[in-house]
């Protein structure tokens, strides 16, 4: 495990300088079991008109434990894979467990969680080919009904703030290089973004980044991780390699694993710790 750090990451122990490498520890056993005798958050599916597709839309959204319409809350969108759906999180990466477990333990800022389908088109499900190309082109198309549809719908219908600085993207895989082109791509809508074992939909750091120094005065945290034994580590390392040479503040994180949900639970646990500080 290795960690490039340009940014101060107290909640996790470390006292690394600036473009330092350390090790971050990885959670700890049970972090992703269901515990009883604690209170625990609510998830519920929600269906949203997409004007970029022409018709409604299923995602779903973990409302923390303890929610109240009279308080406001940040949100992050968390994005699931190439052979997933709004549900892949919920199915396979226990989302809900890690943060009733991290708010039981007051290691998490209270936030709103909204799981949508990242596969933009009117049959949004993965289908037979999940490499075909109208479906992959769905993911890039996703773009605009993230930032023109879904965000406006969360904004109306939930008590959240509406300021970039209150907003986080991340996702996994095909979602990992969504989080990079579409947060980097729109500073002006997100400052905190995660992208776990990003796939080769990632763009490459001249056209992620044509102005990496703007990175640092907009974005509060870029995380940047991946499985050493992942077939895919070579996206993280050449979006690394850009942003290093750039001198842009950014967590790279290299942990034992391959392209699996255990590699992304350990990232979902330790990512969402730094949100909204």
């Amino acid at each position: 495990m290795r960690l490039f750090l340009g940014l101060l990451i107290p909640c996790l122990c470390l006292t690394v300088a600036a473009n330092g490498q350390d090790a971050i520890e990885q959670a700890p056993p049970g972090f992703d079991e269901k515990r009883e005798n604690i209170d625990r958050g609510e998830v519920q599916t929600i269906e949203y008109y997409s004007s970029t597709v022409g018709t409604k839309r299923t995602a779903n959204i973990y409302t923390p434990p303890g929610y109240s319409e009279e308080n406001r809350y940040p949100v992050l969108y968390l994005l699931h894979g190439i052979g997933g759906d709004e549900r892949e999180w919920l199915d396979h990466g226990r989302p809900e467990v890690i943060f009733d477990n991290l708010y039981h333990e007051g290691k998490l800022a209270p936030m709103i969680v909204v799981l949508p389908n990242g596969r933009a088109m009117k049959d949004d499900r993965p289908g037979e080919n999940i490499f075909a190309p109208e479906r992959v082109q769905a993911f890039s198309d996703f773009e605009r009904d993230l930032l023109d549809d879904l965000i406006p719908f969360i904004e109306e219908t939930y008590p959240v703030y509406s300021d970039r600085q209150h907003r986080a993207l991340a996702g996994l895989s095909m979602g990992g290089g969504q989080s990079l082109n579409f947060g980097l791509g729109n500073l002006d809508t997100f400052s905190w973004v995660g992208a776990f074992s990003p796939a080769p939909n990632t763009r490459v750091g001249e056209e992620l980044a044509p102005e990496p120094v703007k990175l640092n005065d907009k974005l509060n945290l870029l995380w940047l991780s991946c499985g050493e034994e992942d077939g895919l580590l070579h996206v993280t390392v050449r979006t690394h390699e850009y942003l290093a040479a750039n001198d842009v503040n950014h967590i790279y994180y290299l942990e034992p694993g391959d392209h699996d949900f255990y590699v992304w639970r350990n990232d979902l646990y330790l990512f969402s710790q730094l949100l909204f500080r």
